[in-house]
């Protein structure tokens, strides 16, 4: 139950690079009125929110439908809840960082970071969505958020039981249904005021409500995912059709790809269930730079490849959670050594991160988790600035985020985080040119999480 509505277009160009939150997320998918749908328990589909489990998968897969026994006054045909599957969410927060960001107070309240409205559950019997409307407090307006509508049927091909489906959503990844990918991964929640490393790759947050896309995916024996899916630019707050003046448009379409494979076991005597996946993804998109130059001739180009992992063992009500994602993305200035906003014609970035998880009665854990973000040395790209630029124009970046939460009851998640940076924007030390130095940012975030 987690969105990524802090996360705005990233690296293209730099300046909007800056102004992202590349790293984290924040809560959406795990809604009251799934269980109200159900009449089942969180527990059923979640260990600890937003972490699915093999039902909570299974569930999305099949379009946020259980069947036409759970939907009621109608026909097959046209199922129509009497009450709509509404749900609202509310974040409050705290954050301080070790040392104070120039001209600014430290220990930062929101209340709230966040607010949001749900749809969330079924339309018809084939059909569902998780739609989300935010109001978020650093720009003061609601918008769009997170949303992935779904149709999908069970099929038979020869021996082997397949799910396929179509979905329609507005960030890459947000169909996804294991915990390793960016749009659903750790950190689920993060602080909006704090600096965070300036580059990550698209996938990780760039396109996350600036795109619409359609795709169709295949579920195979419980165990084999594929999936295509095309998007093209749409952007929250930009008049279309877009001109010179828009900026970061997709050039025609942009395809995403996904595969991975599942395999699931019982412990000895079925004192456990074990699910272990690997998986791969990747994207490709060409985009006009904007901003005063046409919408055609070059384009800066991105194509991203990952690989992912997670395996998770349920013990009862005891959990633990491993994940690990990889994600390469080549870089192709054509339209930025033209324009001057970068200093290679190409360039590179590797991100990678891996976090593992324990938490007792689904209610309390620890969670660590490691973060590496490597790439080209680009100087106009990665420039200097105060708190946010890089002195040697690298992007370089890694550190640790350690947390604790707690579920002291079904709607409700506490949770305080700590995050420690080895390195910051190419350096440990006066990585700005300021004097500012990477474990400045050190970050203390705590959070409440409501949901009814």
């Amino acid at each position: 139950m987690y969105c990524k509505h802090l996360v705005r277009l990233t690296i293209i160009p730099v300046a909007i690079a800056i102004a992202t939150v590349p790293l984290w997320s924040s809560p959406a998918q795990a809604v009251p009125s799934f269980a109200r749908q159900t009449g089942m328990s969180c527990a059923a589909c979640h260990t600890v929110a937003p972490q699915l489990t093999a039902f909570g998968r299974y569930f999305k897969l099949h379009g946020y439908v259980l069947g036409p026994n759970k939907l009621h006054g109608g026909s097959a045909k046209l199922n129509i809840e009497k009450v709509p599957p509404l749900s609202a969410m509310a974040v409050l927060s705290y954050t301080l960082t070790k040392t104070t960001q120039p001209d600014s107070q430290n220990g930062s309240v929101a209340f709230p970071q966040q607010l949001s409205l749900f749809y969330a559950g079924a339309i018809s019997e084939h059909m569902g969505a998780f739609a989300q409307i935010t109001y978020a407090s650093d720009s003061d307006h609601f918008s769009m958020d997170n949303t992935d509508i779904r149709y999908a049927r069970d099929a038979k091909w020869g021996d082997n039981s397949v799910v396929w489906g179509l979905t329609a959503n507005n960030n890459p990844a947000v169909q996804d249904v294991w915990n390793s990918t960016p749009a659903w991964g750790f950190p689920f929640l993060s602080s909006g005021s704090a600096p965070t490393p300036s580059a990550t790759p698209m996938l990780v947050g760039a396109l996350a409500q600036q795109v619409a896309g359609l795709g169709a995916y295949v579920w195979m024996n419980n165990s084999l995912y594929g999936e295509v899916s095309l998007y093209r630019s749409s952007q929250l707050g930009v008049a279309q059709p877009y001109t010179s003046a828009s900026s970061n448009i997709i050039s025609g379409l942009a395809p995403y790809w996904r595969l991975a494979y599942e395999h699931a076991w019982e412990g000895s005597g079925g004192k456990s269930q074990n699910d272990w996946e690997i998986g791969a993804l990747g994207m490709s998109a060409h985009i006009f730079p904007g901003t005063g130059t046409p919408l055609s001739g070059p384009t800066n180009d991105f194509t991203d490849v990952g690989v992912d992992t997670q395996y998770q063992r349920i013990m009862g009500n005891d959990s633990v959670t491993l994940h690990g994602i990889y994600i390469r993305e080549n870089q192709n200035w054509h339209a930025g050594t033209v324009l001057g906003t970068a200093s290679n014609p190409t360039d590179h970035l590797n991100y990678w991160k891996a976090d593992a998880s324990y938490y007792w009665n689904n209610s309390y854990g620890p969670t660590l988790a490691y973060f590496h973000i490597s790439g080209s040395t680009d100087p106009l790209l990665y420039a200097p600035a105060a708190v946010t630029g890089s002195a040697t124009g690298s992007p370089n970046s890694d550190g640790w985020i350690m947390q604790w939460t707690w579920v002291p009851a079904l709607n409700v998640q506490l949770s305080a985080q700590y995050v420690l940076y080895n390195k910051f924007n190419g350096a440990s030390s006066n990585y700005d040119g300021s004097g500012r130095s990477a474990s400045d940012n050190n970050t203390l975030y705590l959070a409440a999480w409501v949901l009814w």
